[in-house]
């Protein structure tokens, strides 16, 4: 079995990007004895040095990689080595310009920026391979290597080409997925609009049509980049594997759904031997530090629980949005730990030393232009020394306890063209009701609608268009066993070939819910609906209303206005030992307050009242012990019940009773017993 953790790492993982290729080789002494004083303990090194590395085409340089990695093996500093696979150099593409790639208008992006690559080229791949095998024969023994990390950001920027290599190979998966041109007709529907198929070679990429296209043959494309980006990651990983037995090899994930939309990470994170994961706030106005606990919970989810490795994030500000605010004072500590709580054996960023040049020179770093006389690099010290006071916790796992469903594959299905309401939004409703159950001071797992769900007692849908018989059947077989499922409305639509389910909706879901619905009714833009429940409280609703019918669900709120006045807007389902919530409308936060408060009663999830808002408390259990984070992210001081004595790691104190967390403050308790 490959390793899955970092090889001679016996803390938790704490640096960052190192690129010392922008500096003079004169500088790299001081970054080392800067890397010491911060309590460094690992960076990423490579990542982007194929044109150092090999400047002409079979003419290879490793002596300043020899002498940065002897480097950091003398000053005890771990290294997690790149394969530079995401920026081949422009001498490549001078001899293979085919291996740039092609948007589906025909455009071919030129080089100068990174992951201009077309995944299907041949050239590139032999290159890549080639590039790949020289790293691990010369490095493989190397005492400073802790991982591999191949490529960097698979889908950021591009992942679909459309040119005609790709075409190619987009008819070569279709042949392995299908088998015969008439089964890939019978998946696509192609006797709508006369677009049957005699031949797989009549077939190519979705590119640009006049109007709407065939949405079964876009989401197929979209299968089909993700498994080629997917093919040439498990080539590298193969290739390490074979010539670096006991090193784990990794690429750094982004699931956040704020920041990649284009990988399915449930298949990736079964091909890596560590999830890895890169996330950068999203600094829209909205509350950033639970788009933070999310996408933690999402990757832990992706790494099936166990424990994973925050690659990237920012010290600060980055540099790629509108407007790119600084990290308040304590923020960037608070981020970091945050992702520990929820999982993660460490806290590295991009990058350690701040760019003079280059499209990232005001994205923030470790060391910053203002070097160590700054509050940037004082709060990297400070940092620095509390995660290792944590690493007792290496290893542990974080405990759930509510499931949230998602498939990369229903949220492909639902963005393409011509859906009822382009107001509905998937992501929209899975961050909504992921804020809802975090606000109930409730830590979330992510999992597959075909996963088994048998150990939650919540489980919600907030966003499920495409949904197999499957699902459906697992969603059933845990509501009768004694679960609480909550479902929002244009979930279990289509199946898997974006085919609407045979008779009414939902699908797969009619029998869980026990009713149907006869038609959708989305509302036009500003408008809103009043719901009202049997004690005459009243809701809103926006976007989307439905004419549902029971058939065997309680009606629990009933629209008040609109089109289906007088029809359910919320329903209840008893089935089995368990009972299935749906919602017809799109409900704002007080409304899903109230939804996910009667089905974690239905669930028997005691609440948690004494809890400030934004103050989160979070659990890592494991061999170690049991450990407590309780993070303030609220302008106030708050108090935190313990249900047993423990000591906090952070300051040393013993801690009981009720923990004092200051206003913007962590603590963490390892608790006795």
């Amino acid at each position: 079995m490959p390793e899955t953790t970092p090889k001679g790492l016996s803390r938790l993982a704490f640096g960052g990007d190192y690129n010392p290729e922008q500096w003079p080789e004169t500088v790299w002494p001081e970054d080392v004895r800067l890397m010491r004083e911060a309590g460094v303990t690992m960076v990423s090194v490579g990542i982007f040095s194929w044109a150092l590395l090999e400047p002409e085409p079979g003419n290879h340089d490793f002596g300043w990689l020899d002498r940065l990695l002897d480097l950091l093996h003398e000053n005890g500093i771990r290294a997690d080595l790149g394969t530079p696979t995401v920026a081949p150099p422009a001498w490549f593409y001078r001899e293979h310009p085919e291996a740039l790639p092609v948007t589906a208008d025909g455009t071919r992006y030129e080089f100068g920026s990174r992951g201009a690559i077309c995944h299907s080229n041949p050239h590139y791949r032999s290159a890549a391979a080639d590039i790949t095998t020289k790293l691990a024969t010369r490095y493989a023994e190397h005492p400073a290597l802790a991982m591999w990390h191949v490529h960097n950001e698979y889908g950021v920027p591009v992942s679909a080409c459309y040119c005609d290599s790709c075409a190619a190979h987009f008819r070569r998966w279709l042949g392995r997925t299908y088998g015969t041109v008439d089964a890939v007709n019978e998946a696509w529907g192609t006797a709508f609009w006369g677009q049957r198929y005699a031949d797989l070679d009549q077939i190519n990429p979705p590119r640009v049509t006049p109007t709407v296209g065939n949405p079964a043959q876009a989401l197929d494309y979209k299968r089909f980049a993700d498994d080629t980006m997917r093919e040439n990651f498990v080539a590298e990983r193969d290739i390490l594997h074979r010539l670096a037995p006991g090193i784990p090899v990794t690429t750094n994930f982004m699931t956040a759904l704020s920041q990649c939309d284009s990988v399915d990470y449930w298949a990736w994170g079964r091909e890596v031997d560590l999830v890895t994961n890169d996330h950068y706030l999203i600094t829209d106005g909205r509350r950033t530090h639970v788009n933070l606990a999310m996408a933690a919970d999402l990757t832990r989810s992706v790494a099936g629980g166990a424990p994973w490795l925050l690659l990237e994030h920012s010290t600060s500000g980055v540099n790629w949005q509108t407007r790119n605010p600084a990290k308040a004072p304590g923020q960037m500590a608070r981020n970091s730990l945050a992702h520990v709580a929820r999982g993660s054996d460490g806290a590295m960023f991009f990058q350690w030393r701040q760019s003079r040049r280059g499209a990232e020179k005001f994205h923030s770093a470790m060391l910053p232009h203002a070097g160590t006389d700054s509050r940037v690099w004082r709060e990297v010290v400070e940092l620095g020394a509390s995660v290792d006071s944590l690493s007792t916790i290496r290893g542990t796992r974080t405990q759930a306890d509510a499931a949230v469903l998602w498939d990369w594959h229903s949220w492909w299905a639902q963005n393409l063209q011509w859906r009822p309401s382009e107001d509905h939004d998937p992501r929209e409703r899975a961050d909504a009701f992921y804020e809802a159950l975090y606000d109930r001071h409730l830590t979330v797992d992510f999992a597959h609608p075909e996963a088994d769900l048998s150990a939650y007692p919540l489980v919600v849908v907030p966003a499920l268009y495409l949904m197999t018989e499957a699902a459906g059947q697992n969603l059933t077989e845990y509501v009768e066993n004694g679960g609480t499922l909550v479902v929002s409305y244009f979930s279990g639509i289509v199946d898997e070939h974006d085919a609407v389910h045979d008779g009414p909706y939902p699908g797969p879901l009619r029998d869980v819910l026990g009713l149907t619905v006869e038609e959708f009714s989305p509302l036009l833009a500003g408008d809103h609906v009043r719901i009202t429940g049997p004690d005459g409280s009243e809701l809103a609703g926006d976007v989307w209303t439905e004419f549902v019918v029971p058939r065997g669900a309680e009606t629990v709120w009933t629209y008040a206005d609109g089109l289906t006045e007088g029809h359910p807007a919320v329903t209840r389902h008893r089935l089995g030992e368990g009972s299935a919530w749906y919602v017809s409308t799109r409900l704002g936060a007080h409304g899903l307050d109230a939804l996910v408060g009667w089905a974690a009663d239905d669930a028997r999830i005691a609440p948690r009242a004494d809890l400030p808002r934004d103050v989160e408390v979070v659990r890592r259990v494991g061999e170690s012990g049991t450990f407590l984070f309780a993070i303030n992210h609220s302008g106030v001081d708050a108090k935190v019940a313990l249900d047993a004595h423990g000591t906090e790691l952070l300051t040393g104190e013993r801690a009981a009773g009720r923990l004092a967390v200051p206003a913007g403050a962590v603590r963490v308790v390892r608790l006795d017993g």
